[in-house]
C-alpha cells in the first residue's frame, strides 16, 4: 500500500523532472500520476476495492493541492450560530458514494447527527463523515473531487 507522504513525495519529484507520467504497482495496489498536458486522470486501485477514477477539472487541480489549500481554508467570517463540519484528515472530498449516485446531502436539506454528509478518501480508504449535529445544511464549502486538508471547513449547518 502507498502511504500519503510517499504519494506527495512522488508528485513533488514528478513536478521537478521532465517525466510526464509515473505508474507504480506495489502489493497489489496500483498508482498512476500524470502531469497536466496528458490525459488528466488519476487512477488509484486498491486490491480489495473497485478502481477510483477522478477526472481533473483544471489541469493542475489533482496533483497540486498546496496552492488551492490556503484559499479554501481562508474562509470569510462565518456566522457564529452555524456549526462547521470540518475535514478530520487530509484526503479527497466526495459528495456521493459513487459517481452515478446522488449527493449524500445538499443545501437546504435536513441532517441528523448520524447522517453521512460526504466521504473523505485517504490512502485508498473511504471514510464516511457524519454531520455531528441535527440541523439544516446552509452551505457546501468544498467541490466534489477536491483535495482537502485537515481541519478544512466542508459544510455549514444551522443547528436545530
Amino acid at each position: 500500500m502507498f502511504k500519503l507522504n510517499e504519494i506527495k513525495e512522488l508528485i513533488q519529484l514528478l513536478d521537478e523532472t521532465s517525466v510526464q507520467e509515473v505508474e507504480i504497482e506495489n502489493e497489489g495496489s496500483r498508482l498512476v500520476i500524470r502531469k497536466p498536458g496528458k490525459a488528466e486522470t488519476v487512477y488509484v486501485q486498491a486490491p480489495t476495492a473497485a478502481p477510483v477514477m477522478q477526472q481533473a477539472s483544471q489541469p493542475a487541480a489533482a496533483p497540486q493541492a498546496a496552492p488551492t489549500a490556503p484559499a479554501a481554508t481562508a474562509a470569510p467570517e462565518v456566522d457564529p450560530t452555524l456549526h462547521t463540519i470540518a475535514s478530520p484528515m487530509v484526503g479527497t472530498f466526495y459528495r456521493s458514494p459513487s459517481p452515478e449516485a446522488g449527493s449524500f446531502t445538499g443545501v437546504g436539506e435536513k441532517v441528523t447527527h448520524k447522517s453521512v454528509v460526504c466521504i473523505i478518501e485517504a490512502m485508498k480508504l473511504m471514510n464516511e463523515l457524519e454531520a455531528e449535529v441535527n440541523g439544516t445544511i446552509v452551505e457546501v464549502l468544498a467541490e466534489n473531487g477536491q483535495l482537502v486538508e485537515y481541519g478544512q471547513p466542508l459544510f455549514l449547518v444551522k443547528p436545530e
